[in-house]
């Protein structure tokens, strides 16, 4: 037997290893699971004194697509994570608020099933009264193309996390379009641990490409911002741990920076920033505290 085999044996032994759903489909390990993926979050059932009655809502970017392949060639099945979503969607519930959910193309959600939290009702239901909307998602690129101009109906857009956000959308041009829209248009952005990948498409066919010179006036939205997200480093460890199989094929964090984005969190321990109207959360620990931040933010706008 070979170090390797022996090092496989061990993992298996101390449930490190990536556990194979079909052939060459992983999801994280029975250890990395019971440290980041609770049967309970900590959802605290905020209660907001004036909750909103107008007529703006949410408009929640998701990603449709599901496998994350790995530098080795494994597949890591992944989506949106549950938390992430459902917690602040029950604190925007709380508040008053209306959410409309939409993928690139209209196709359904995907979402991180080995996460959801089993003992948690509060997410269990939330997550069964939004199940019609995430099979059966409104299209970016129609709203883009055929609607967007003239809508002033959203107050924010809010970009759930897991590793699927950086599936799609980060190269979504109509994703880029809807951002840039909602910055002129002074509109919240909401974005928790990877969702913040998703900015990257805000960087998206905004040059003028007959005019290269034109570059600096297209500046990066976000650029100067400073957010908190999942941290590349605790990515570049995950391996390790089992949660993934193998090395992620690009890490989001690095690609922010280098358009001006400042990272300011080293660790995904429950961490909330706001920057103007850029509000973000480190992972899944900070998913109540991002909901109620995000949440208290659009009532003071609005009401």
């Amino acid at each position: 037997m070979n170090i390797q085999d022996l090092l496989d044996n061990a993992k298996d032994t101390l449930g490190l290893q990536p556990q194979e759903t079909n052939a060459g489909v992983y999801i994280p390990s029975k250890s990395s699971l019971k440290l980041a993926a609770p049967n309970k979050t900590n959802y605290d059932h905020t209660e907001y004194d004036t909750p909103y009655t107008g007529n703006k809502k949410i408009l929640m970017v998701c990603t449709e697509q599901q496998y994350m392949t790995m530098e080795n060639g494994k597949k890591f099945e992944t989506g949106n994570h549950p938390v992430e979503m459902m917690v602040p969607l029950l604190h925007f519930k709380k508040a008053g608020f209306n959410v409309d959910v939409f993928t690139p193309n209209g196709e359904s959600v995907k979402v991180e099933q080995w996460a959801m939290p089993e003992d948690d009702d509060d997410v269990k239901q939330i997550y069964a009264e939004y199940q019609s909307k995430l099979e059966k998602p409104k299209s970016i690129a129609d709203f883009v193309k055929n609607d967007m101009t003239d809508s002033d109906d959203y107050a924010a857009i809010f970009i759930p996390g897991g590793h699927g956000a950086m599936l799609g959308l980060p190269e979504d041009e109509s994703l880029g379009e809807l951002l840039r829209w909602g910055y002129d248009n002074d509109l919240f952005v909401l974005a928790i641990c990877h969702g913040p990948a998703a900015l990257l498409a805000a960087n998206l066919g905004d040059l003028d490409t007959a005019n290269k010179d034109a570059k600096s006036e297209c500046e990066f939205i976000f650029k100067g911002y400073e957010i908190v997200a999942f941290p590349t480093a605790m990515d570049k460890q995950m391996p390790k741990l089992g949660y993934l199989p193998g090395t992620m094929p690009w890490y989001f964090g690095d690609k922010l920076e280098e358009l001006g984005v400042t990272i300011d969190n080293k660790l995904a321990s429950g961490q909330t920033h706001q920057d103007r109207k850029l509000i973000s959360g480190d992972g899944p620990l900070a998913a109540n505290e991002f909901g109620k931040l995000s949440a208290k933010e659009l009532l003071k706008a609005l009401n």
